[in-house]
C-alpha cells in the first residue's frame, strides 16, 4: 500500500483534532505534515503512523508559539487606499463639466448655484445675504435655476438615434 493512501485519513483526523485549539485552518496542518514528510525518506519512518501525530502536535505546537507571538497594531489601522486615480480624475472632470455649465446659465443662476455647491454648506439664509434676495424667492429661483441647467446638461449628451446608433 501507498504511504500517501496509507497515511492521509489519520493525518486528516489528527490535524482537525489539533486544529481547534490552535487557531489555524487543518488543512494548513495537513499542509506543513505532508511537506515535513517530502523532507524525510520513507525509509526513515519506521512506524509512520506515530509520526504523523507526533509531527501533526509539533506542527500544532508552532502555531500556537506564533500566535501568541503576533500581535496585532494597537490602535494603528491599514491606511485607506481612497478611490484611485481613475475616480479621481472622473470625478474631477464631472465636476468641471459641471462648472463650466453652471457658467453659462442665465441671470443670477450662476451665483445661485455656485452657492448652493459651495463647501462650506451655507444655510438658505447665509444664501439669500449673500445674493442679497429675499430668503422666501430662494426656493423658487433654485428650482428654476435646476430646471435650466438640468436642460443644458440633456443637450450636451448625444441621444441615440433608433436602433441604438449614436449621431
Amino acid at each position: 500500500m501507498d504511504l500517501v493512501t496509507e497515511l492521509s485519513p489519520l493525518l486528516a483526523a489528527e490535524a482537525a483534532a489539533e486544529a481547534c485549539g490552535t487557531g489555524v485552518d487543518a488543512a494548513d496542518l495537513e499542509q506543513a505534515v505532508w511537506l515535513r514528510l517530502l523532507e524525510r525518506r520513507p525509509s526513515d519512518l519506521p512506524l509512520p503512523a506515530r509520526w504523523v501525530r507526533s509531527a501533526v502536535r509539533a506542527e500544532a505546537r508552532r502555531a500556537r508559539r506564533l500566535r501568541r507571538q503576533e500581535s496585532p497594531y494597537a490602535g494603528e489601522r491599514a491606511p485607506d487606499p481612497g478611490p484611485g486615480p481613475e475616480l479621481a480624475a472622473l470625478s474631477a472632470e464631472r465636476r468641471r463639466v459641471l462648472r463650466a455649465a453652471i457658467a453659462r446659465t442665465p441671470g443670477s443662476c450662476p451665483r445661485l448655484l455656485t452657492a448652493l455647491l459651495s463647501p462650506k454648506d451655507p444655510t438658505y439664509r447665509e444664501i439669500a445675504g449673500e445674493l442679497d434676495i429675499s430668503q422666501g424667492s430662494l426656493g423658487p429661483t433654485r428650482s428654476r435655476c435646476l430646471g435650466c441647467l438640468r436642460r443644458m446638461l440633456a443637450a450636451e449628451v448625444a441621444a441615440p438615434e433608433r436602433g441604438g446608433k449614436e449621431r
